[in-house]
């Protein structure tokens, strides 16, 4: 782990050297306004994989934009997703369909890295990120609503949940990241790594097949959006506060929850699920098969099935 955390470090500094004062933009996580341009436009561009009406809305905060899409019945429950990391809310393009049949969903950018929401801040700890969230769900008055999030998504809405009175009345976790325990495979999680320090269509390639176990049925829209947010965007250091939880802070969660892995997931392995068991009163789990991390993808169908059954 201190490897990791050692060349995490490392990109950090990389990412933020090598561009002259003049080319730079006040944005934490784009260096170049030609970059954030393209990243922005690819962005779109795979937004219209989502194959349901939609609309996209801008939140001021204390610390920054926050960019949310909405989709579902007005009138329905409210459901936040929370995407992975460099994911941004589009990756819930295999999904939503099936998310927003019977909810009213709230996907959210997260503040600190690629996507439409803006940071005023350089980085946020996890109290911040919590009052973050806080805002949004009073400014769409969400007092009881569900939460779906994936990788460190997940982590954050795991965050979210151990908070008094947060709000949340059910629970869904997809392959969270450092929740449980830390990264289970970390030789194989190692090619995304490598793909921030120095990105190329080679280094994606074998991103994706480490975590993906059908990186094929990867739509190229959204492939090509995932490279540019790692070409451009800024590292943040929100990934190194992501330690897994104690036992006390799961123990606090008392609402339904959901926890589902693939059977080859290079960040999650049977202890995830078995302490997910242990401390979660009301936690149900499973595993995938034929599913690696990006298991909304690897096995959409399935997914989807199982999720919608367990917030209905």
């Amino acid at each position: 782990m201190q490897k990791l955390v050692t060349l995490f470090l490392f990109a950090l500094i990389v990412s933020s050297c090598g561009t002259p004062k003049a080319n730079r933009i006040d944005d934490y996580v784009f260096k170049k306004k030609t970059e954030k341009a393209e990243y922005i436009k690819s962005y779109n561009n795979a937004l219209k994989l989502w194959k349901v009406p939609f609309k996209e809305e801008d939140v001021q905060t204390t610390s920054g934009k926050a960019h949310v899409i909405i989709a579902g019945p007005k009138d329905a429950e409210p459901l936040v997703l929370l995407h992975g990391m460099d994911a941004s809310s589009t990756m819930w393009y295999p999904n939503i369909e099936a998310l927003s049949k019977n909810h009213r969903v709230y996907a959210i950018d997260f503040l600190m890295e690629s996507g439409k929401s803006v940071a005023s801040n350089d980085r946020l700890n996890t109290t911040e990120i919590v009052n973050w969230y806080n805002q949004i769900f009073q400014h769409y008055k969400l007092k009881k609503f569900k939460v779906v999030g994936a990788s460190r998504g997940g982590w954050i809405a795991t965050l979210l949940a151990t908070q008094e009175n947060s709000g949340i009345s059910k629970l869904v976790l997809l392959s969270p990241a450092q929740t449980f325990e830390s990264i289970d495979k970390k030789g194989k999680a190692m090619p995304a790594l490598m793909l921030k320090l120095f990105p190329n269509k080679k280094k994606l390639k074998r991103t994706l097949e480490a975590f993906s176990y059908y990186p094929q049925k990867i739509d190229t829209l959204y492939k090509k959006q995932f490279y540019l947010a790692n070409k451009y965007a800024k590292s943040n250091t929100s990934m190194l506060q992501m330690q897994p939880f104690s036992k006390d802070d799961l123990r606090k969660i008392s609402i339904p929850v959901l926890v589902l892995i693939g059977d080859h997931d290079v960040i999650n392995s049977d202890d995830s699920l078995e302490k997910a068991t242990e401390l979660i009163p009301k936690s149900k789990t499973e595993k995938i098969k034929d599913a690696g991390h990006f298991l909304t993808i690897d096995q959409a169908k399935l997914v989807n099935k199982m999720v919608v059954e367990f917030l209905d």
